[in-house]
């Protein structure tokens, strides 16, 4: 299903570094270098008279839990129209370099927390983008069995909130098949220009402007 963004709302990027992609933080209207910026602009770009607002809230190192601590000032209190959510990688990631497990149970109890507040203050749409790995060292491999639950998870909530779902695990693994990893990604998880432009133009894909 695709997302309606109507006019003059304001769609809300949130999530961890892939969405973040080191933008000022300073400035609140900074969208950043990643998948955000691309995709916002092309938007604009199509539909400039609609007026629409775009925002980023991205945190680069966010697990779930950590959307959820911050989630009053930088999603509510936005009051965003449509709200655009990736998380996942780093509650994969922690495990395997640090030991810091969370557990799926919990990675869908703070999910749907934060979903359920931003429906509950406003009659919020979700796009939902899976976390996703395209595994460039031996080590990465033995990440899919956690981070496979959590992609599982997403799309479970997507359906459960009438959510728009960006399927970015097979659509990166797509466009390795031939090509390898390198061209999308520097690591297995953060994206090169041509990684945010793919995912960029998957995002479009699950969003429309009104009739």
């Amino acid at each position: 299903m695709t997302i309606t963004i109507p006019p003059g709302a304001t769609v809300l990027f949130i999530g961890d570094s892939i969405t973040d992609a080191g933008r000022d933080r300073a400035n609140p209207h900074d969208l950043g270098h990643g998948y955000a910026l691309i995709a916002a602009a092309r938007f604009s770009a199509r539909h400039p008279r609609l007026g629409v607002r775009f925002v980023n809230r991205g945190i680069g190192g966010d697990r779930v839990r950590d959307l959820r601590e911050r989630w009053t000032e930088d999603c509510l209190d936005v009051n965003p129209a449509v709200v655009s959510v990736m998380i996942g990688i780093n509650d994969t990631w922690r495990r395997f370099d640090s030991g810091e497990v969370t557990s799926i149970e919990d990675y869908e109890r703070d999910y749907r927390a934060v979903l359920t507040a931003a429906r509950e203050v406003r009659t919020a749409s979700f796009v939902l983008i899976e976390p996703f790995l395209l595994p460039v060292t031996d080590a990465q491999h033995a990440w899919r069995a956690d981070l496979d639950p959590r992609i599982a998870v997403t799309r479970r909530l997507a359906a459960d909130f009438g959510a728009a779902l960006v399927p970015a695990d097979g659509l990166f693994a797509r466009a390795a098949a031939d090509v390898g990893p390198y061209p999308w990604t520097t690591d297995g998880v953060h994206l090169t220009p041509a990684g945010d432009a793919l995912l960029a133009e998957e995002w479009l894909h699950a969003i429309s402007p009104p009739a």
